[in-house]
């Protein structure tokens, strides 16, 4: 008798082992991804879908499911693509039998994330069309050729970063950046590509840095700003502690920039790490107008790592906290709230030591509107003899600030330096060592030259320091009309050193340049319309 074959359907997916219903249609969508506002076929995603619906919806065995898309985003990692990943998700969870795209490329340029996801699939029994290269992911070649095409694909996505990359460090190079305008208070772009001060903003960033000099805190910043209604980089009423310490260290506030502060590790996940040295910086000086100057800026830098290493540091809540001294027991005034929860509210200052020793201090509270009047009297004291002021310390401080002598110790103790640690190698290596007297003297000798020259590496630090100080006072004094009848925070920043309390009608006003000028209140009653408050 002759054989015969009879075949028997496959009744289960080969690759899910899911039950074949023959009469159920293929349930299909579409993932779209633009990462420029143009893209080689397509102009906007409202035309691919529009393409991809009616693609879909022409096969009669199909059933369209949705287009599933990302905009404006890099397909060099899934991750960072939330459509792609609601697609998968949805077509592991069974929803979704055969995912129709445009290209590899426009699916993943990373050819692990490729494959991954792919045999992910597969292993559901889901299918990817390719279309570009019309490559199905469940033929027989479909792997093979998907990964030549992948990786393809992540070579191009490294070409392209690596022309990015170059063309960055030659703009690099030539000093030539870009800020983030809609984020970055104090500057908007100008008509050359540069930056510009923004007036009604650097009056802000200006408050921010004078502020921190008087002593406030980054949070104590941050909360005054929401209360004098100061806008955020990106306009909003909310300040944190972070935004004002990273204005605090912004070089480009004092007309410097250095660039590549940060650099991409990996072309494929674009993650960004801080440049430690692994790539090289760009410092531009002067490279466009400056909101605060560089001795200002300097200034903060150096009371930011003072206060970092100070185990002692304590931050001001007001312009006049640490700035006002008692001239009974020495001891400083802080502010207290009077009258908290009712309509009286009111905030004076009060020595700290009034109640806290056995002996109870004498001197009375001062309100802050009596501080800034005998400040603004004071002030107008110096001003009117300004001249003569300017004149002596433009004289002195050269003298008074000079670091040349120290300098010249400085290297010949480096040259001495040098020349012991030599002494002391040769020492060592001498054998044997008969009298160890010899070679401890060495050392102690070493040691002291290291000391030394630690100390005036200090001091030195110390007097361009103070000379900064110094310059600032007099650049105020020289700057400030002589009219000036306003409150200013910034004039009283630039030259006050502290207030002394003496009594409620007799306050002492100690400028940067060490003279005090004292001011009695009890005159300044009628002209002020002060009360004894």
């Amino acid at each position: 008798m002759a054989r015969t074959v009879t075949p028997i359907p496959a009744t289960r997916n080969k690759f899910s082992s899911k039950t074949l219903t023959t009469n159920s249609k293929k349930r299909v969508a579409a993932y779209a991804r633009v990462s420029t506002d143009m893209d080689e076929q397509f102009t906007s995603f409202e035309l691919q879908v529009e393409y991809y619906t009616q693609f879909i919806n022409k096969n009669k065995d199909w059933k369209f499911v949705k287009v599933y898309k990302d905009e404006g985003i890099s397909g060099t990692s899934a991750s960072g693509r939330p459509g792609f990943q609601k697609m998968i998700k949805d077509a592991l969870d069974g929803k979704i039998d055969l995912i129709i795209t445009k290209s590899v490329s426009r699916f993943a340029r990373n050819t692990l994330d490729s494959l991954t996801t792919i045999r992910q699939l597969k292993e559901k029994g889901v299918e990817v069309y390719f279309e570009k290269e019309n490559v199905w992911s469940l033929d027989s070649k479909g792997e093979f050729m998907l990964t030549l095409m992948a990786s393809f694909a992540q070579e191009e996505s490294r070409s392209i970063s690596d022309n990015i990359r170059w063309s960055v460090n030659k703009k690099f190079e030539n000093g030539k950046f870009s800020l983030p305008y809609k984020c970055f208070l104090g500057y908007e772009r100008g008509p050359d590509g540069l930056p510009v001060v923004n007036e009604e903003q650097a009056v802000t960033v200006r408050k921010i840095f004078m502020r921190y000099l008087a002593g406030f805190s980054p949070k104590s910043i941050a909360k005054s700003l929401e209360q004098d209604g100061d806008l955020a980089p990106k306009g909003g009423q909310r300040w944190s502690e972070t935004t004002v310490a990273s204005i605090l260290r912004n070089e480009k506030y004092a007309g410097n920039a250095i660039l590549q502060k940060h650099y991409t590790i990996d072309f494929l996940d674009k993650k960004k790490r801080t440049n430690n040295g692994e790539v090289t910086k760009y410092y531009v000086n002067d490279s466009h107008e400056a909101i605060v100057s560089q001795e200002v800026f300097d200034l903060v830098q150096k009371e930011i790592v003072e206060r970092r290493t100070s185990v002692h540091a304590s931050y001001a809540t007001s312009l006049f906290s640490g700035k006002v001294r008692c001239g009974e027991c020495g001891g400083f005034f802080g502010a207290k709230v009077w009258h908290s929860t009712d309509q009286y509210r009111r905030t004076i200052y009060r020595c700290n030591k009034k109640y806290g020793n056995k002996e109870v201090c004498s001197t009375g509270h001062i309100t802050e509107d009596k501080l800034k009047v005998t400040f603004m009297k004071a002030a107008g004291q110096l001003l009117d003899n300004r001249k003569t002021v300017i004149k002596n310390l433009e004289f002195i401080k050269d003298k008074l600030f000079s670091t040349s002598e120290l300098e010249q110790e400085r290297d010949s103790l480096e040259v001495e330096i040098e020349i012991t640690k030599e002494l002391y190698r040769r020492c060592i290596s001498a054998a044997p060592i008969k009298d160890a007297s010899g070679l401890d003297a060495v050392q102690v000798k070493y040691q002291s030259m290291l000391t030394r020259r630690d100390e005036i590496r200090e001091e030195i630090v110390s007097r361009k320091n103070r000379r900064i100080g110094l310059d600032r006072y007099l650049r105020t004094l020289k700057e400030t009309e002589l009219q000036t009848t306003e409150f200013s925070e910034e004039l009283f920043i630039g030259l006050v050193d502290h207030m002394t309390v003496y009594s409620r009608s007799s306050i002492g006003v100690t400028f940067r340049d060490g003279q005090e000028i004292r001011v009695n209140l009890t005159q300044m009653h009628n002209v002020y319309g002060m009360h004894n408050a």
